[in-house]
């Protein structure tokens, strides 16, 4: 068993969008990714959120869980649209309720609410007025974090402002993949880059302003292999580590771009935008999941992103790379070096084809597996001298999975969509009994 000091944080990750349902009560208006659903194609198995796993309502039978499972933290996402459902800016009163209700039975089970603004669900309404494209979203992201910090700060142990930039950037503004669903050019894309950062970094101002005690930056990390010996695929490659594992970390933490991808974002860079960028954080979020390869091809994109040959794959046809975790914490600490504040795991986790047997239970053992290599990896880089402080599975619950509907599972926690019902799996216990154990 892979052993941790007895402050090291347990927590697990969900977003907002993948769980809540109820997108129609309580005063909700959609988010980009409710219209993105209703594309025709656009989601795997054609489903949508409008249910989820119904955490809107069951999140008392949610937070027993995790209580049971023995985790110090809860790291959620709150809903834009929810809290603020039109352009008028006036707050939803029922959603702030939605909330106020959440954090206190996060609370009153002994966990801390780490409450993290953006995980990619933006208001339809804002985007119809040009989404991250347009510098003016920057300022209604700032209203937005006021009025949650307004009424939530009190019980939040830690705050993020946008989860993930790189995947929401790339994802859903440049290969199409994810909502919005656009297919913009790179020298456009530039802006929803930046406009992002730029949201971050005054969220991080409103939230200081409302006496926010610790605040964390979240990126997603993957470390990328050429393909092969070529030359394009080395090229390729390094400059695919440049866009995720380098555009959204230099600008925050040492105030400026990656010279390699100053022309994408230069055009919309004006005074005094990256000292709002570089603001200080208190912890610093690593989103891993697996290592990526990658080759040079011909088109507009000019790189294509696959699965490493020669290692295991997770459902998601993810190489199962653990090294690659304490690679990226390793590098992190010697690319940053005093500049970087304590890390956190903030999301790690796997999806696999789990099912439940004829008496109901669902084994996961390769999921057990995956997360006992990775603890191990993060105790490497804990004993490399990186200052790690905690680590948060993704996810607790099977969930929406995005573009992939329902059809990957990446819980501790088996859902059955039908009936709403929830088993834990091999994997909770296991994960249950290592934390009690780190104790």
């Amino acid at each position: 068993m892979t052993r941790f000091r007895p402050e090291f944080t347990w927590g697990v990750s969900t977003s907002a969008y993948q769980i809540e349902g109820a997108t129609a009560e309580d005063g909700r208006t959609p988010s980009v990714w409710d219209t993105f659903c209703r594309r025709d194609g656009a989601i795997a198995d054609s489903s949508t959120a409008d249910v989820a796993c119904d955490h809107y309502h069951r999140y008392a039978e949610d937070i027993a869980l995790m209580a049971d499972l023995g985790i110090d933290a809860y790291r959620l996402s709150t809903s834009w649209s929810r809290i603020i459902p039109d352009d008028s800016g006036k707050p939803n009163a029922a959603g702030l309720d939605f909330y106020d209700r959440l954090l206190d039975s996060v609370r009153d089970r002994g966990i801390t609410p780490v409450v993290n603004l953006f995980h990619w669900d933006l208001p339809q309404w804002a985007q119809d007025a040009g989404g991250w494209r347009n510098r003016d979203t920057v300022e209604r992201f700032a209203e937005y974090a006021a009025i949650v910090a307004d009424r939530l700060a009190d019980r939040v142990g830690n705050w993020a402002a946008i989860n993930e930039l790189f995947e929401h950037f790339v994802l859903g503004h440049v290969t199409g993949e994810h909502a919005p669903g656009l297919t913009l050019p790179l020298d456009e894309a530039g802006a929803v880059a930046h406009h992002l950062l730029l949201a971050a970094g005054h969220a991080t101002e409103v939230l200081r302003a409302h006496g926010a005690a610790s605040i964390m930056g979240i990126n997603s990390y993957a470390p990328a292999r050429p393909a092969s010996d070529a030359e394009a695929d080395v090229a390729m490659a390094r400059f695919y580590d440049v866009l995720q594992n380098r555009l959204f970390t230099d600008p925050q933490l040492i105030g400026r771009y990656p010279e390699e991808a100053e022309p994408l974002v230069t055009p919309f860079v004006k005074d005094g935008d990256l000292e709002v960028i570089s603001a200080p954080l208190d912890l610093w979020g690593v989103n891993y999941y697996s290592i990526n390869s990658v080759r040079a091809v011909d088109g507009e994109i000019p790189l294509e992103v696959v699965a490493p040959q020669g290692y295991p794959l997770t459902a998601f046809d993810w190489a199962v790379a653990p090294e690659g975790l304490t690679e990226t914490l390793t590098t992190l600490h010697t690319r940053y070096g005093e500049k970087l504040p304590p890390l956190v795991v903030s999301e790690n986790g796997c999806t696999y084809h789990d099912s439940l047997d004829t008496e109901g239970r669902c084994d996961d053992p390769d999921r057990v597996a995956y997360l006992s290599e990775h603890l191990t990896a993060v105790r490497a880089a804990i004993d490399a001298g990186v200052d790690v402080r905690g680590y948060y599975v993704w996810s607790l619950l099977d969930n929406f999975e995005w573009a992939q509907g329902y059809t990957k599972r990446f819980g501790l926690v088996h859902v059955d969509y039908e009936t709403q019902k929830r088993t834990p799996k091999t994997s909770f216990n296991w994960l249950r009994d290592h934390i009690a154990a780190s104790r």
